[in-house]
Parts: structure tokens; C-alpha cells; sequence
């Protein structure tokens, strides 16, 4: 008999939510309700509608299929590629539109952050940006918010560039006033030595022309505290975690120079893509490297809750009123861009949740 040789250790009691077995998905949230939200950015699949919801085992565009056309004599009120969906706890789901499908330069006057009324299902408010908020380089990826400061509250939203300067982009709320911090920070910058590694190989781009590039991308993973006073977020291509305080990011009166002085580094959790805060302040985090999903208590004391082999490309995170953590796992380092024009995906993609027996973070009072 031979014997056994020693495995790699894997835990977590994942539960598998929902197969996809169309378009890649990338992010998902889950609403005081309990509704399931997902969406599909273009980045190659054939995407019939860039929002969804789960609905009897079945995904229905949402808030209807016209919105999801894209219309180039209505850009405001149609969806081009949606790369984040945030329900924010009372009431409303805010879509995030970067207008940038296969990462082209955002389609002028198409970026957009839009707020979808939950209890109509129809379109409330629109918010776009100027010139100077969305860059030709900006790609727009997630979103929080915190609606116990101004008189609508605030959103603050990553720009994940691969070719131009990261940032956060502060949204008021109650006039749509937008403005860029942190432009191009070392703190929103990819880590120029950091070689990301996924499945055991080197993820860099890979031409079909046999070029290839070092995969580079911007800030990502965001989330806000509890009490909405500190924001904490992450570039794609890292493994560093920052933070820094709401107020002196919505104080234009402090200078983007100075404004560095403000951040405060966390050190290493992992390479993460998607992040979320619970109702006690904790970070949870995707590590794409290593198939894990880590827990960041608010003294920095991290540990992980879950590894596991589907746990591949954990991208985006939400917490139900179920106390369940929700992931989407999407195989995005397997698309042919990084694979000389051959896309390794394996259908499904997943939906997949964890217990943790917390709430999510409150966004108002």
C-alpha cells in the first residue's frame, strides 16, 4: 500500500449560490431584503444585459431589458457595461457604469453612478461626471457610501486605471459635485514590484501576437467603517492595505500634496480584488493568490476564513441580512488577455457564501 502524502489544507464551509453559465460576472450585492443583485461588465462575452437579478433560480434584468440597451441618444438613462452594484441598506441600489466596455475610453457623458429605487424598480436619480473626474484613462470599479454626512450624503468611488492615474472620485450627493483625491498616489498606484501570482503561474498580459506586459491596475477593493469615518482601500495589482479619514478626503481645502499625509498604511493582507466591512468594523478581503478569503479585525489582526480551491478570483464581497458573506468567483485571471488570445475559463462562474454571523456595515443613522 503506498502511503499517503501530505495535502494542502483547505476549510470554509462555502455554500454554492448560483452557477453562471453566460457572461463572466464581476460584482454582486445583496440588499436589506434579501433580493440578489449581480452584474456582467463587457469585457468580451456576449452580455444581453450588463444588471441582473436573481429571481426564482433565474437571472431577469434589471430594472428592465430597455435599460439595459445601450442607447447612444440616451446614455444617461441606458447602461453600457456596469462593473459594481451597491445596495446601501435603505432602499436604493446604485449602479456603476463605467461606460468602458473592453476597458475602452469611457464613451463621453456615459460614465455614470445611477440610484435604482427598490420598491419601483425604476430609475431615481442619475449622477454623471466632467472631464476632469473621468479620465480617458479612468475605469470605474466599486462604490460606498455614507449618508450621515452633507444633506444627501457622499459616495466615493475607485478609479482602477491600468494606464493612467488611480485615484478615489468624492461624489456629493444632494448636487453630483465631483472631484478627484489622491491622483495618482502611491497609495492608489499599482506596486510596480509586485508580481502577481494566480494558480501557480506569473499573471501578466499575453498578447496573441506574443507580447506581453506586466498586468497593472489601480485602486480597486474599498470599503468604509461602520461609522463612515474611515475609508480603506486597496490597488488591484498589491498587496497593501490603506486607509484614510472620510472627512479629510471630502475637505478640498487640503491639498492632494498634503492630503498623503493623511493616509495610513496597513501592511500586507493579500492580493485582493473585491473588500467589505461588517456591522463591528471588520475587513473582509479576497486573496486571488492563494484562494482565500481573509477577515481584518480593526486592531489589524487578520485572519483567514476561508481557503479553497473553487475560490478562484474572488472578486466582489457583500454581506446579507442573513449574516452570510457573499462572493463572486470569476476566473478572471484565466481570460485569454492573459493567455495569448486563449480564454482557460471553465464554465460556471460562481456565486458562493460563507456564514459569518455578522451584519453588514451601516451606511446611515
Amino acid at each position: 500500500m503506498k502511503p499517503m502524502l501530505p495535502m494542502e489544507k483547505y476549510f470554509g464551509k462555502l455554500e454554492l449560490v448560483y452557477s453562471f453559465y453566460g457572461a463572466m460576472p464581476t460584482g454582486v450585492s445583496v440588499s436589506e431584503t434579501g433580493r440578489i443583485f449581480i452584474c456582467f461588465p463587457k469585457w468580451g462575452d456576449v452580455v444581453k444585459f450588463t444588471v441582473a437579478e436573481i429571481v426564482g433560480g433565474q437571472l431577469q434584468p434589471y430594472p428592465s431589458y430597455e435599460t439595459n440597451l445601450f442607447d447612444p441618444g440616451n446614455l444617461t438613462l441606458s447602461f453600457i457595461s456596469v462593473q459594481s452594484v451597491v445596495a446601501d441598506g435603505r432602499g436604493t441600489l446604485w449602479v456603476l457604469d463605467t461606460a468602458a466596455p473592453n476597458f475602452s475610453e469611457p464613451i463621453k457623458g456615459g460614465a455614470k453612478l445611477v440610484a435604482v429605487d427598490l420598491k419601483t424598480n425604476t430609475i431615481r436619480k442619475v449622477y454623471t461626471f466632467t472631464e476632469d473626474v473621468v479620465l480617458p484613462t479612468t475605469y470605474l470599479n466599486d462604490v460606498r457610501f455614507d449618508f450621515r454626512v452633507g444633506k444627501a450624503g457622499y459616495a466615493y468611488i475607485t478609479d482602477s486605471s491600468s494606464k493612467g492615474p488611480g485615484a478615489i472620485i468624492i461624489v456629493d450627493l444632494e448636487n453630483g459635485n465631483a472631484f478627484r483625491r489622491l491622483n495618482g498616489a502611491n497609495s492608489t498606484s499599482p506596486d510596480r514590484y509586485f508580481l502577481p501570482k494566480v494558480e501557480g503561474k506569473v499573471l501578466m498580459n499575453r498578447n496573441k501576437d506574443g507580447l506581453t506586459s506586466p498586468f497593472r491596475l489601480a485602486s480597486d477593493g474599498i470599503a468604509i467603517s461602520p461609522n463612515g469615518k474611515v475609508l480603506f482601500f486597496c490597488p488591484l495589482t498589491s498587496r497593501h492595505l490603506f486607509s484614510i479619514s472620510t472627512e479629510a478626503l471630502r475637505d478640498r481645502n487640503i491639498p492632494d500634496m498634503d492630503l498623503l499625509y493623511h493616509v495610513k498604511y496597513w501592511g500586507e493582507k493579500g492580493a485582493s480584488d473585491g473588500m467589505i466591512t461588517d456591522a463591528k468594523g471588520a475587513i473582509y478581503a479576497g486573496d486571488y493568490e492563494n484562494n482565500s478569503i481573509r477577515k481584518i479585525l480593526p486592531n489589524g489582526t487578520m485572519e483567514t476564513i476561508a481557503h479553497d480551491p473553487r475560490i478562484l478570483w474572488p472578486d466582489t464581497f457583500s454581506i446579507g441580512p442573513d449574516e452570510y458573506l457573499y462572493v463572486i468567483v470569476n476566473q478572471l485571471h484565466r481570460q485569454a488577455r492573459f493567455h495569448y488570445g486563449k480564454d482557460l475559463r471553465q464554465k460556471p462562474y460562481s456565486l458562493l457564501r460563507i456564514k459569518i454571523d455578522e451584519f453588514p456595515a451601516p451606511t446611515f443613522s
